[in-house]
């Protein structure tokens, strides 16, 4: 293989890059937009919910539990009705998420020392959100009832507990899900820009037919492969810089771990995601066919990779599958790098299987296009 001829492929490719202002814009602009509105909406935080009150006691002890739920930034409650079928109503209509109904007599039982009951009404129609909520609801309840034991009785909760139970998070104690999910988007958009550009990049050139011009060049079919794919590893590097930017000062996610590590670790990886767009250029014979391709093995490894949903939640089935996407190595090394800081020693065996998926896709799909190409 020359390298004089490999780099000469790889000027005309950035020429090209350069001159064609939509490719610089989905290269550089999407992983922001990517970023900014995944890393807002992809959360599982759940704060300042819609709520209503039905309040048929309406003493001070009533208004204190409300206050209480008021006061733990969980729940916005914004409206107060006067029965549950209009609160029925209002969660039907999805006006409010969840919903409190604190019977008549509450006050009465709470001044006489009695238990007092309760309901919170959580629309479940979301179980994800559902689950957050009804936590939530329980932890402020539980609040409020050691608030009232200690005035009632003088005796803080804590000592009257016979065991306690002292629990501590580790790496991310503050519970931020964007610590959890910015780092797993991190290496989706790594997947998808460089597969996605890849494919578009050769098959464009099938499409314009200076593919066949350029194979009757001395370029050989290696050559040209390689010279087209390293402008678009330098952009993917250039984007996993600016990603970390944004995660880190705009999003105040940590890196706890190695950068120079996981830009080591990123090379790795990028042989999986260029050899993958290599293959897609091989069987497309389109742009728009290629598109249509790389979103067919997206969407997959988004799902099985353990980014949106945990693999240990999967049917046992599911999470043999997943052994065979090498998105989910990646997410767990950017997650162990970027949020528990640990090294190479720790991530040995999801590195071991990037290098094995690596060089085999890459091979494959190099064996493919060359013969697509003779």
């Amino acid at each position: 293989m020359s390298i004089v001829r490999t780099l000469t492929v790889a000027r005309k490719e950035l020429f090209h890059i350069v001159r064609d202002r939509r490719t610089l814009a989905v290269m550089f602009l999407i992983p922001v937009v990517q970023l900014f509105l995944l890393g807002y909406a992809a959360t599982t935080d759940i704060k300042h919910l819609l709520t209503a009150v039905v309040d048929a006691d309406r003493t001070p002890e009533s208004r204190e539990l409300v206050e209480a739920y008021k006061a733990s930034n969980y729940f916005d409650i914004e409206f107060y009705v006067d029965s549950e079928e209009e609160l029925a109503r209002m969660v039907d209509q999805g006006t409010i998420r969840a919903g409190l109904i604190i019977p008549a007599g509450y006050g009465a039982d709470v001044v006489a020392g009695e238990t007092a009951s309760v309901a919170f009404v959580v629309d479940g129609s979301d179980p994800t959100i559902a689950n957050a909520v009804l936590s939530s609801a329980q932890s402020v309840g539980q609040a409020q009832s050691a608030r009232i034991v200690e005035k009632r009785l003088g005796i803080s909760p804590e000592d009257m507990m016979a065991v306690e139970v002292r629990s501590r998070v580790w790496y991310n104690p503050e519970m931020k899900s964007a610590n959890f999910m910015i780092p797993g988007m991190m290496a989706v958009i790594l997947y998808f820009l460089t597969t996605l550009l890849t494919a578009l990049s050769i098959v464009r050139e099938r499409e314009t037919g200076t593919v066949e011009q350029l194979m009757v060049t001395p370029i050989r079919s290696v050559e040209l492969v390689v010279g087209k794919v390293i402008p678009y590893v330098a952009v993917a590097f250039f984007n996993v810089l600016e990603v970390l930017a944004i995660a880190v000062f705009w999003f105040g996610v940590p890196i706890n771990g190695s950068l120079a590590l996981l830009l080591i670790l990123s090379a790795v990886f990028l042989m999986t995601s260029l050899g993958v767009g290599i293959f897609v250029s091989s069987v497309s014979n389109t742009q728009q066919e290629a598109m249509l391709l790389v979103f067919f093995t997206l969407l997959p490894s988004i799902f099985l990779a353990g980014y949106l949903f945990p693999l240990e939640a999967m049917p046992d089935f599911l999470q043999a599958v997943s052994y065979i996407i090498p998105l989910r190595y990646m997410i767990i090394i950017m997650r162990g790098i970027i949020v528990k800081g640990v090294g190479l020693e720790v991530l040995a065996g999801q590195v071991a299987a990037l290098l094995v998926f690596g060089i085999v896709i890459m091979a494959f799909a190099a064996t493919r296009f060359r013969k697509r190409l003779e």
